[in-house]
């Protein structure tokens, strides 16, 4: 136990809660090891008021010996030095002695507590067995419990306890132990959360009163500091840390009111003047020094700012925080260089200075101490702030000091040097024996020249090495920046030219454009003292471009580039050395226009480019030479009039991207930056460049159609590379360099060696924009590509080095071409047509003379017109003029004379055609051959209108360029399509013809006629047509129709014309002209009639559904055959009997209203007389109720196997009234069951389309012939008979057709 003299040791981070013990020394003197050791083993809740959340600690206590001065006195706050528990002990077993001197020393301590308003305190009575053994008439121990818990603890009964013989190995023992140590850490605890929260509510009320006059801030500083100390004493340094976190705020906010105008007077004693700038203290865990000076209120800014964070820098060491460490470090710092200006503190120049780079080095040794190396490095990013700060500072004492001058310091800054180092006071004890104290290292660099520039450069190059490992290349770009200043001032351009370098490549492609603009200067200004004499005209070049700049300063950099013109002009020796220079930042290229507006031109025509180029000069220059390299590739698209390939076409990437050819003829180029990327404010730098697409087609030699088509891209190597190979070789370099930033690359930008040049001579460029015309070569055809461009001033040449995007124009030769083309969609035949004549001289010259032969055919001949004009056109649209033409025609030739007209015109005419519309049918489309197989036309004959049948009409053409004939072939249209149809009415026949207008067009239709081609006196026409002219619309029909009558029996075969005159509607006075159509029938006398009846079944009076009714059908012959008949017709004579034919019936119901039962087909042998007459019955059921149409009855010709087939005629024209068809179904098909199964059509035997099988084939097969349309006539065509429904249907069935 510690000595009555010895105090308790306040201030330090080894206190503990103060316990005082009285009684008797000598047993607590043997007790307090094992006390002290046990005592924070278990750790206990404690719980704290206001909901703060439960922690669990570990008490500790200061044992000490009661002193009456150890009591608080009234309006003492300090709890470091408040006793929080009294304990007393006592081993007295004697009651005699209890009541003679134990008892009266207890009361007066319990008095002397009472009289201090204490009230934690405990009473211990230690048992001993030695003394139980020595005693024998001793009363038992209750005996002396009972009497001090009677005499002290009537209410509080557990503030006294028995502690068994401690120093015994007893169970007894060890469990009386702990249950004293728990009530120990029970009471203690309790006394230590009611005193710690009277001691906050005090502060509280202390806190709010700072409003209130007389109110210290310091005062309250030490208040909540003393809370600080007891949280860091109970080893919670969150809560600690807390505590100075609220007195840094609220200072902070105080200094804020203040600059505002809000001030408080206490803040008066923080504006005196700065005098000591020694830096922060961090190497102790409390700066008695300053903390004194805070309790005497008499600290300054920095004292009060140093203090509060050196505590705040133990607490978050304490807590495994020492990143946080640096991060404060560095606010702090900020902080108060902004505190000391707001409160208008006065600070001698550059002490400021010192004492940043004295915390900030004493931060980063702290950090290091608490640190290893690895940890160090994984962390720099967190330290690396302070090795800039300190570098910045250390260099703003260089220059405040004159350590960075050529000449080094002089006398005042002597002076101003030994005033800062008179601030700084003597070393602390704690760094006096280190090498590497900050306090040393500034020392040492305000001695000298050679020390400063040591540890100048030693910061700098550790703070770029963290910037760099961390990735943070900006910031160490920055710090380089700096550090090529600190070269220039000390005269070694060569060692800052690298830095600044760095610096603005990284400002490039950052797009800071005013950060570009100073360093560009700072490079200019090392390059001229290096003597690098092509970069340095480049980056005079860029900065005379910069509008960052003023007019003043653009303009002497601009002279820096034409006196160096103008004096390597006038030096023999250099004069065929030129400097090659970077065009991007003289003069920016932004359109070229093609005049005329296309970039194809034929050859030898006359084609000027004008470039506008936007001068970046600040004033004139006068060019010597503008000069444009242009390179040919004799690979051009294709030759004009050819269809082997077709020219690669541009696709813009983008609609209304930069690089495409307009309508007008002109090609915008991308806005640039004058260092030669992307302009700063848009894409970036480093933005890709734009898609060159371009369109390729592959066509076939043969018809010039399309097989293939794709896109490529011109520019795959620019869209590809890296990215870290951005800076080309054809762009400069940020710092005017080409390639390389360490070496020049004149090769760069130098012209390449093309034969073919375009230029210009004593050209002055304005600034702003300028058009420069340039005639453009065109003698041999192929691709001229325009590659760069050159701008010569003296000895000075500003190249662009690739025109991009790519600028090009063809030369072509074409050959002479000559084209025919209606002027309607479609031609029409029988009417006169124009067509148009178009000849694309290419580069042919039609002289006087020049004609085109046609060989001429009837069926289409060229009409003569009075006046016949032909246009010439050159080959960009304009109409050069016009010339009339003559044609002279022969009996085999039509010449056409050409006006003379000059190479790669076009020369066009129009004629009047007329094709002849053919007398006969035109073949349909798609028809049967006489194989039977279906004819299929070319691809190229198909038409969009199937209903038009197409005449082609072939010319043959003999041009003057060529020994060869062209044949060129045209498609007429015919208008109408006619047919004709034989009517039968028993005897009497009709001829009606039907004229269907095909075309577009509305026809008038005049005169139709229909006569005989072969006159026969017994045969005559009677028309039975009302209208002699009538209109006819497009797609629709006329019908005319004319009465047969002879007078004796007619021919075999019947040849007609039908006749009509037409003309189109528009315009009105237009000449009819003739349409006729040829026909022939055959056959047409009516030989059969044929005549059904139907009865209803017996004794009904009307055909009833379901019920059999009788079919009577009658077949008669009405003539008497004639010998053509008889030729035709197979008839079989027996003796005594006349002849015969035999004829095939067959009865179908195609429509299902009957059901014919019975023999539905038969073969009948009928007399060939007049009026011979064959009847058939059979049976048919109605199978539905109401007027139903009589059954189909069909009569053929049933031919034995011996006769010769008889091509029958082409029905296809020819229509017969009375439906009769022909069962396209074969004899063995035929089923004589009640009911026919097959309602399809059928073939009749030997004349099916389908060939036979083999088997049938080789056997003799009768045969079946359709009669002629008009031989048979059906007399029940059209009846209908009434069907009654069922009596015992309740639903009735109507059907009706």
């Amino acid at each position: 136990m510690e000595s009555q003299e010895e105090k308790p040791i306040i201030y330090t981070m080894e206190n503990k809660p103060i316990v005082t013990c009285a009684g008797d020394p000598a047993l607590f003197a043997a007790l307090y090891s094992a006390l002290a050791q046990q005592l924070p083993r278990e750790p206990m809740e404690w719980r704290r008021s206001y909901g703060r959340a439960p922690k669990m600690i570990h008490l500790e206590a200061n044992f000490v010996q009661f002193k009456e001065d150890l009591l608080p006195k009234e309006g003492n706050k300090a709890l470091l030095t408040f006793p929080f528990l009294h304990i007393y002990w006592t081993d007295c077993c004697d009651t005699e002695v209890y009541k003679a001197s134990v008892k009266e020393d207890m009361l007066r301590w319990q008095t002397t507590l009472k009289h201090h308003g204490s009230q934690d305190w405990l009473i211990v009575v230690v048992e001993s067995d030695a003394k139980k053994k020595n005693k024998t008439n001793l009363l038992p121990r209750t005996s002396i419990m009972d009497k001090i818990r009677n005499d002290f603890c009537n209410k509080q009964s557990d503030r006294c306890v028995s502690l068994a013989d401690p120093l015994k190995e007893s169970s007894r023992s060890q469990e009386s132990w702990s249950s004293f140590l728990t009530k120990l850490r029970t009471l203690l605890l309790m006394s230590f959360t009611k005193n710690l929260g009277r001691f906050e509510d005090d502060m509280r009320t202390m806190r709010e009163k700072r409003t209130e006059p007389g109110w210290s801030f310091c005062d309250y500083f030490m208040v909540q500091e003393e809370l600080a100390f007891v949280f860091e004493m109970l080893q919670q340094y969150e809560d600690a840390l807390v505590q100075y976190d609220e007195l840094d705020a609220l200072f902070t906010q105080y200094v804020l009111n203040f600059g505002a105008g809000d001030g408080a007077n206490w803040l008066g004693s923080f504006c005196q003047p700065v005098r000591s700038w020694n830096g922060l203290v961090l190497r102790r865990p409390i700066d008695m020094e300053k903390r004194e000076l805070i309790q005497r209120s008499e600290a300054s800014l920095l004292d009060l700012r140093s203090y509060l964070f050196s505590r705040q820098c133990t607490l978050l060491i304490f807590l495994q925080r020492p990143w946080e460490v640096t991060q404060r470090a560095l606010e702090l710092l900020h902080n108060c260089v902004q505190e000391l200006r707001l409160l208008e503190v006065s600070v001698l120049q550059g002490a400021l200075d010192c004492w940043v780079f004295l915390s900030c080095l004493e931060v980063l040794h702290r950090i290091e101490g608490c640190c290893d190396r690895t940890q160090l490095e994984a962390n720099c990013s967190h330290t690396v702030g302070l090795w800039t700060y300190a570098t910045e500072k250390l260099k703003c004492l260089g220059d405040l000091c004159g350590l960075v001058s050529k000449n080094g310091p002089n006398s005042e800054d002597l002076n101003r040097t030994v005033d800062l180092l008179a601030g700084l006071g003597a070393e602390r004890p704690e760094t006096a024996n280190s090498l590497q104290s900050p306090y040393k290292k500034l020392k040492e660099a305000l001695s000298s020249v050679e020390a400063f520039e040591k540890h100048y450069l030693e910061l700098s190059h550790a703070a770029m090495e963290m910037y760099t490992a961390i990735g943070r290349m900006r910031s160490a770009r920055l710090v380089g920046k700096s550090l090529a200043e600190f070269y220039m001032r000390k005269g070694d351009p060569q060692s800052a030219d690298g830095f600044l370098q760095d610096s603005l490549k990284s400002y490039v492609a950052e797009g800071w454009s005013l950060q570009v603009t100073h360093t560009r200067r700072q490079v200019a200004e090392c390059q001229k003292l290096l003597g690098q004499t092509e970069d340095y005209l480049q980056t005079c070049a860029l900065l005379a471009s910069d509008a960052n700049l003023t007019d003043e300063e653009r303009k002497h950099f601009c002279q820096e580039i034409l006196n160096h013109a103008n004096q390597s002009s006038q030096t023999e020796s250099q004069v065929d050395q030129k400097v090659g220079l970077s065009m991007a930042a003289f003069a920016q290229l932004r359109e070229l226009r093609f005049q005329p507006a296309s970039p194809t031109v034929h050859v030898g025509a006359a084609l000027q480019l004008e470039l506008r180029l936007c001068s970046l000069m600040p004033v004139a220059v006068r060019l010597e030479q503008l000069a444009v390299s242009v390179h040919f590739s004799l690979e051009q698209p294709a030759q004009r009039g050819s269809s082997l390939s077709t020219p690669q076409r541009r696709i813009p990437a983008q609609c209304g991207a930069p690089g495409g050819v307009s309508p007008e003829g002109a090609v915008l180029f991308p806005a640039v930056s004058p260092a030669g990327g992307a302009l700063l404010g848009g894409a970036g730098a480093g933005a890709p460049a734009a898609l060159e697409l371009y369109e390729i087609q592959d066509r076939s030699p043969s018809d010039n159609t399309l097989n293939t088509t794709g896109v490529v891209c011109r520019n795959v190597h620019l869209l590809l590379r890296r990215q870290d190979s951005a800076t080309s070789l054809d762009t400069p370099s940020v710092g005017g360099r080409r390639g390389s930033v360490t070496s020049g690359g004149a090769a760069a930008v130098a012209m390449e060696d093309n034969s073919q040049m375009l230029k210009t001579h004593d050209v002055t460029l304005l600034p702003g924009n300028n058009s420069i015309p340039f005639t453009a070569p065109s003698e041999k055809p192929g691709t001229y590509t325009l590659r760069q461009l050159c701008a010569t001033v003296g000895q000075v040449q500003f190249v662009l080095p690739h025109i991009y995007p790519t600028v090009q124009y063809e030369v072509y030769s074409q050959e002479p071409q000559l084209t025919i083309e209606p002027l309607t969609d479609n031609l029409l035949a029988g009417l006169p047509q124009k067509v148009k004549f178009t000849i694309v001289t290419g580069h042919y010259t039609v002289k006087k003379g020049d004609a085109l032969q046609l060989s001429n055919t009837d069926s289409m001949p060229i009409l003569h017109t009075n006046s016949c004009t032909a246009r010439i056109v050159s080959s960009t649209g304009e109409l050069v003029g016009e010339s009339a033409i003559s044609i002279h025609s022969s009996e085999k030739v039509t010449s056409i004379s050409l006006p003379p007209t000059p190479p790669y015109h076009t020369l066009d005419f129009q004629l009047d055609v007329l094709c002849h519309i053919p007398a006969s049918p035109a073949r349909p489309e798609t028809e049967r051959l006489t194989n039977g197989e279906v004819r299929h036309r070319p691809k190229s004959r198909t038409r969009y209108n199937s209903g038009m049948a197409s005449v082609d009409q072939k010319v043959s053409i003999d041009c003057p360029w060529s020994i060869y004939s062209t044949l060129i072939s045209l498609t007429f249209y015919i208008p109408f399509k006619a047919k004709h149809s034989l009517l039968s009415a028993g005897k009497r026949k009709y001829i009606q013809v039907c004229l269907q207008n095909v075309s577009d067009t509305n026809f008038r239709l005049m005169d139709p006629s229909l006569t005989q081609r072969q006159q026969n006196s017994s045969l005559e026409l009677h028309s039975l047509n009302a209208k002699e002219q009538q209109l006819v619309h497009s797609k629709q029909s006329v019908f005319c129709l004319w009465e047969v009558k002879w007078a004796s029996e007619p021919p075999a075969c019947l040849q007609f014309s039908f006749a009509a005159s037409f003309a189109p509607t528009e315009p009105a006075d237009t000449d009819f002209k003739p349409y006729c159509y040829d026909f022939q029938l055959e056959r047409v006398s009516t030989l059969y009639c044929l005549r059904a009846e139907i009865q209803p079944a017996d004794g009904e009076p009307q055909c009833r559904t379901g019920t059999l009714c009788g079919l009577d059908v009658s077949i008669t012959r009405l003539t008497e055959p004639t010998d053509s008949e008889r030729e035709d017709e197979e008839s079989t004579e027996s003796e005594g009997m006349p002849r015969t034919t035999k004829l095939m019936y067959e009865v179908v119901d195609n429509s299902s209203n009957w059901a014919v039962c019975g023999k539905s087909t038969g073969v009948v042998s009928m007399p060939v007389v007049a009026s011979a007459t064959h009847r058939v019955q059979m049976e048919v059921m109605p199978l539905f109720a109401g007027h139903l149409p009589f059954p189909s009855i069909k009569l053929l010709k049933y031919l034995p196997h011996n006769v010769p087939p008889v091509i029958p005629p082409d029905t296809d024209s020819c229509l017969e009234n009375d439906n009769l068809s022909l069962l396209d179904k074969g004899l063995e098909d035929q089923s004589d069951t009640a009911s026919l199964r097959s309602r399809g059509s059928i073939h009749s035997l030997g004349s099916s389309d389908q060939p036979l099988p083999p088997a049938s084939r080789g056997l003799p097969m009768p045969r079946l012939e359709p009669f002629s349309p008009g031989q048979v006539f059906n007399c029940s065509q059209g009846r209908q008979v009434l069907v009654l429904p069922a009596t015992d249907d309740h639903i009735l069935e109507v059907n009706a057709t």
